[in-house]
């Protein structure tokens, strides 16, 4: 018996350090080289139900990388990556988007040609990867804008930091 009690709060002390630790934002890697057009430095982001992996994100002014997107959420998410104009942007296509009844099959949502920044629309369970030059300058922003999802708090921080 008292084994079983020690086993137990055992699981549960590891379940709540987990817990813990996934609640806090990601460190900075720290052996990571900027990724140049010719060796793009590999990035993985996780879309959850309602949430971005990790936050922040660290990024490199002026590098390239490769973004390998998961969704690992129960419904359709979507990255947007750029400064606020971009993001007002996809917001705004977004909203355009709505589908006016419910059931009804949504149009699909495009921004203005020429608004730069990155936007990828990933299924539940599905993935994708993409290549994206970092902006030497500027402020980024992480959205997920499709209709509801920031207001729920789909939304994360991007550090861009210097080498």
């Amino acid at each position: 018996m008292a084994v079983l009690v020690i086993g137990l709060g055992l699981a549960v002390g590891l379940v709540l350090l987990g817990a813990n630790l996934a609640a806090g934002p990601a460190p900075p890697p720290q052996s990571a080289e900027p990724g140049t057009a010719a060796s793009p430095r590999q990035v993985n982001v996780i879309m959850r139900d309602y949430a971005f992996n990790p936050d922040p994100l660290y990024l490199t002014p002026g590098e390239t990388v490769t973004l390998a997107v998961v969704n690992g959420g129960l419904v359709a998410h979507e990255l947007v990556l750029g400064d606020a104009a971009v993001q007002e942007a996809w917001a705004e296509a977004n909203a355009l988007a709505t589908p006016p009844a419910p059931f009804a099959t949504p149009p699909p949502a495009s921004a203005p040609a020429g608004t730069g920044g990155l936007r990828v629309l990933v299924g539940s369970g599905g993935s994708t990867t993409v290549s994206y030059e970092v902006p030497s300058s500027g402020e980024l922003q992480l959205f997920c804008h499709l209709p509801g999802h920031a207001e729920q708090g789909m939304h994360g921080q991007v550090v861009l930091a210097s080498r």
